[in-house]
């Protein structure tokens, strides 16, 4: 039974109003692992600290909607708890935000994509050669999409990086990290989201508004055939387990040890 700390991304006034990154995470660990036990810790709220990671098996840091990037100085407290954790040697996983930070600490940039954004499905992602044999990929087709909400990408991959899968519109879309006792794996995408959870955000998000009508076919792509195709995507693509392959796979190297 493994015990995963999930570092919020967003701040305790979004968390308050119910825009927490940590419920997506929580709802699909429980469906992928039911025996798996959740801690929430939140650095915009109080610093993360080694007594933080006790008897802990693996780290989650979430995606964010906050309006800064993880190299801005808002962000300090969240890179603070990032090479915190990636000092401690555990297991890690990051989504969206969680992969920018991870990639900005270790020395890769970030920035807001050329692309501009990119919201509701990444379509078009390509494993790599490194991907096709990586254990986080395992179970991915060559090419696939996958739910996501996003302005900014990396866009430079710290030595030591493997690329695993990319598209057109965000090149890095699934990294490895490890080396020098960091175990790193994350996206760009997000498994622990439902098409569902993303047409909310985008009614939520001051920032996505633009895409305000994709929210209708996004809350129904799950179960309207018709509604996943105007998003390039099939029902049997993002519902549970399919979305979240990736997961499940860092929990089962979790688990592994």
């Amino acid at each position: 039974m493994a015990t995963i700390l999930i570092i919020e991304g967003n701040t305790p006034d979004m968390v308050a109003a119910g825009h927490a990154g940590a419920n997506g995470f929580i709802g699909t660990l429980a469906a992928l692992s039911p025996d798996t036990r959740v801690r929430i810790a939140n650095p915009y709220a109080k610093p993360v600290g080694n007594d933080d990671l006790r008897d802990v098996d693996g780290v989650i840091f979430t995606g964010s909607g906050v309006s800064w990037s993880v190299d801005a100085a808002e962000g300090a407290p969240q890179r603070a708890a990032m090479e915190i954790v990636l000092a401690s040697g555990l297991p890690i996983w990051g989504s969206c935000n969680g992969l920018q930070l991870a990639m900005h600490v270790l020395g890769g940039t970030v920035g807001a994509s050329p692309a501009g954004m990119e919201v509701g499905m990444a379509l078009d992602i390509s494993l790599t050669k490194a991907g096709s044999v990586h254990p986080m990929m395992a179970g991915r087709a060559p090419g696939f999409g996958a739910p996501c909400i996003h302005r900014d990408e990396v866009q430079l991959l710290p030595d030591g990086a493997m690329l695993l899968a990319g598209n057109d519109h965000s090149p890095v879309q699934s990294v490895a990290y490890e080396r020098a006792g960091v175990r790193f794996w994350g996206t760009q995408y997000h498994p622990e989201l439902s098409s569902r959870d993303i047409g909310i955000y985008v009614r939520d998000r001051g920032i996505f508004s633009d895409h305000i009508g994709l929210a209708e076919d996004l809350e129904a792509a799950d179960s309207n055939e018709a509604a996943a195709a105007r998003l390039g995507t099939h029902p049997d693509a993002i519902v549970l387990p399919a979305r979240s392959r990736e997961l499940a796979n860092w929990l089962q190297f979790v688990t592994d040890g």
